[in-house]
């Protein structure tokens, strides 16, 4: 019932439902209490609507934005507890008292100095706002001031709105105990209050605290770019949700061949970027995009199919390569986008095989094999359970965008899958980690997703309380306390290193600081490695988890598994590389041998029905090896889908961008070539005086009578094919 009603009002917890409950419930009482009326009342609901609204924008609460569009958004709420603020003073007779006009006064004057307030902040931010935002971009070319405190702008409406709790709060205790005087000081406290907060945001708008005019870092970011001269490109755009597309590339990028760009298109994906020492340049608008100087780039890479693509698609001296976030038998892998690529890399002869089944337009000759790079952390299965039970990674994937039962294992088998492997004959651990996607379109797979914690987390505690368990708890309490110690001063490092500003900088200020330090890189990447250890750790190897977030990653949670459920997607071909026993699920009811003929990953897999009856067969394979009858194909199926191990994924995934990068190289100079032997003709000045040239037949006859036949050709200029190229570039990158 309670997580029913959660979903119904679109908060994240518990505690926002009683928010929200109790800010519903206190406004009418407010009412109520200003009608009576009643002055003790009406203050301890009006203190709890202050609560109640306070916790929900501090948590980002989805309903407050929803009230918003409903007309009962921020202003009105405070409008409407000041006017129950008049009417009680009204319905205790204290209409005629210099009390009430000093109380309307005061809220009128308030009002008006949001106007001024709300300007203030908005053209702070709106001039503070730079046309790119940056990571490892020197950019000391132009001058980025400090952004102003974290304090004045965050939240700024909401602060400034509260600041009427003193002229309240004096007003009801003026008004109960006929000391006119207290409401009078909380009055004047309140317009001062907010007049030393418009004060605090004028020194903000002079222009030397203003962010660089948008010509000027343009120019700076082009002056950075021809000096790095980048060739590589990731290019990468998305929804909020998406960022982990990227992020998987990161560490590919930082190891390619040449000198590697991350550009991105949106915002508020940056602060979700993992640390990186390659160059970031997030360009938000298309035009500003188009005019970057992007001439040496000769590669460019997309993890996604999106339509900003388009905005760099459109630049023909570069290559553009689909690469993908995954490898997977899904429909979104053998996209028909995909052929405005001049190639698509796959991991290894399945990624080939599915285009050509699937007849989208795909020339396999355009089809590259890289392998995958990022499957370079996955441990390999030695056949033995890691810790005395053996662990289950049960990874869901999303529901997608349409209604296809086949979608996710979630909505018809997920508490089947789980119910089963807790109700195991033999003891099992399992790992829950829900796809970043679960529940963004369907209510129903928020629900399921709610309630298989709720399993995890009761099963944890039964498991807890049992005997046989407890032993263990009390022999591992000594280590887990170190553990989680030793957690919170690696994350308190981190937190350090990740700190390149000062509290509160915005993204201009961050352009300015984020730049690369190969020492801190270093130190963050080996801490990094010890909180994955110490995550471990902190607690048994016996108990149910339940892992969300961007840590641990879902390749630590493949080293710590024995075995994984999963369903059709990336994830499936991701884990074959670790050799170890998985299952997947039929959740279209397809059967198992169409299940199979359909879906290649599935092939060395258990199959499950949504029932889940089938996961006794994935146990029995982790806890002896002579059962594991999948064995072999698993070998196989790993070399088909993700490529040979030798040469390396990194070494295929280099070997590819040279190549492309030479093809990208020969088409320019072929342009640049033909640009060259084009002659163009430019009309003499004599001959445009006398008529030659304006098309008059009769001064081109004169013209041709007229001349020495003996007169050798002028011979037209050669061009020179690299300033042709760099013409040719900078015409294509440009806005006509």
């Amino acid at each position: 019932m309670i997580s029913t009603a959660i979903r119904l009002a679109r908060v994240g917890s518990r505690s926002e439902l009683a928010a929200a409950l109790l800010m519903g419930l206190g406004y009418p009482c407010v009412m109520l209490a200003a009608l009576i009326p009643h002055i003790w009342f009406f203050a301890a609901a009006t203190a709890v609507t202050y609560a109640a609204d306070w916790y929900l924008h501090q948590k980002g609460s989805y309903l407050v934005n929803r009230l918003g569009k409903v007309r009962a958004g921020l202003s009105i709420r405070f409008l409407l507890r000041q006017l129950m603020v008049i009417l009680l003073l009204a319905r205790l007779d204290l209409a005629e008292e210099p009390l009430f006009y000093s109380a309307v006064a005061c809220f009128l004057l308030f009002y008006g100095l949001q106007a001024p307030h709300g300007a203030l902040t908005t053209l702070i931010r709106l001039r503070r706002t730079m046309p790119v935002v940056t990571r490892n971009v020197d950019l000391h070319a132009v001058r980025i001031p400090d952004a102003p405190p974290g304090a004045l702008l965050r939240r700024s409406a909401e602060k400034m709105l509260h600041l009427d709790m003193p002229a309240v709060a004096g007003i009801l205790i003026a008004a109960g105990t006929g000391e006119d005087v207290i409401g009078y000081a909380g009055i004047g406290l309140t317009l001062l209050l907010a007049l030393l907060y418009l004060g605090a945001l004028v020194p903000y708008i002079r222009r030397g605290r203003l962010a660089p005019p948008v010509p000027a870092v343009l120019k700076a970011v082009d002056s950075w770019l021809r000096d790095y001269q980048p060739t590589v490109v990731l290019y990468f755009s998305g929804s909020n949700e998406s960022a982990y597309q990227g992020n998987m590339w990161l560490e590919t990028m930082a190891r390619v061949e040449g000198r590697p760009l991350i550009i991105m298109r949106e915002r508020g994906l940056v602060p979700q970027l993992s640390e990186t020492s390659v160059p970031v340049i997030c360009v938000p608008a298309g035009t500003h995009l188009m005019n970057l100087d992007l001439s040496t780039v000769r590669v460019c890479l997309y993890p996604a199919n999106v339509g900003k693509n388009i905005h760099i698609l459109r630049v023909p001296t570069m290559k553009h390569v689909f690469i993908g976030h995954g490898d997977s038998d899904k429909l979104a892998s053998v996209n028909p986008y995909s052929k405005v690529y001049d190639e698509v890399w796959t991991a290894g002869r399945a990624g080939r095989d599915r285009y050509a089944l699937a007849d989208v337009g795909v020339l396999d000759r355009d089809i590259v094999e890289v392998g995958r790079p990022q499957l370079e952390p996955i441990k390999s299965w030695t056949g033995a359970v890691k810790n005395p039970i053996p662990t289950v990674l049960y990874a869901p994937t999303w529901e997608g965008w349409d209604d296809n039962p086949g979608n996710t294992s979630l909505l018809l088998a997920g508490e089947n899958i789980v119910r089963r492997l807790l109700n195991a004959a033999d003891p099992v651990r399992i790992i829950y980690k829900p796809h970043p996607f679960t529940g963004i379109r369907s209510g129903k797979a928020k629900a399921v997703d709610v309630r298989i914690r709720a399993m995890l987390e009761k099963a944890a505690a039964e498991r807890a309380a049992d005997p046989r368990w407890a032993k263990e708890a009390s022999s591992a309490a000594a280590g887990q306390s170190a553990a989680k110690a030793e957690l919170t001063g690696i994350e308190a490092r981190l937190a350090q290193l990740a700190a390149t500003g000062r509290a509160g900088g915005d993204d201009a200020e961050e352009s300015r600081l984020s730049l690369a330090d190969p020492a801190r890189e270093a130190e963050a990447a080996r801490l990094r490695i010890e909180w994955n250890d110490a995550y471990w750790r902190s607690f048994g190897w016996w108990e149910h988890r339940t892992v969300t977030g961007a840590q641990p990653k879902l390749y630590d949670c493949f080293n710590e598994s024995d075995a994984m459920v999963s369903d059709i997607s990336s994830v499936v071909s991701d884990f074959i590389a670790s050799g170890k026993p998985y299952a997947v699920t039929d959740s279209a009811a397809l059967g198992a041998e169409e299940f199979k003929r359909q879906n290649t990953a599935v092939r060395a897999a258990v199959i499950l029905s949504n029932g889940a009856e089938e996961l006794d067969a994935l146990l029995a394979a982790v806890a002896d090896p002579a059962a594991d009858t999948l064995a072999d194909a698993r070998r196989e199926l790993k070399t088909y889908l993700l490529g040979p191990d030798e040469p390396t994924s990194m070494e295929q995934f280099n070997a590819a961008v040279r190549a492309l990068a030479a093809k990208a190289d020969a088409r320019n100079l072929g342009v640049a070539q033909r640009l060259g032997d084009q002659s163009v003709a430019v009309p003499d000045e004599e001959a445009v005086t006398s008529g030659v040239g304006t098309g008059d037949p009769q001064a081109v006859a004169e013209a041709d009578a007229t001349a020495d036949p003996d007169a050798p050709e002028a011979d037209a200029p050669e061009a020179d094919p690299a300033e042709a190229e760099t013409a040719l570039a900078e015409g294509s990158s440009s806005v006509r």
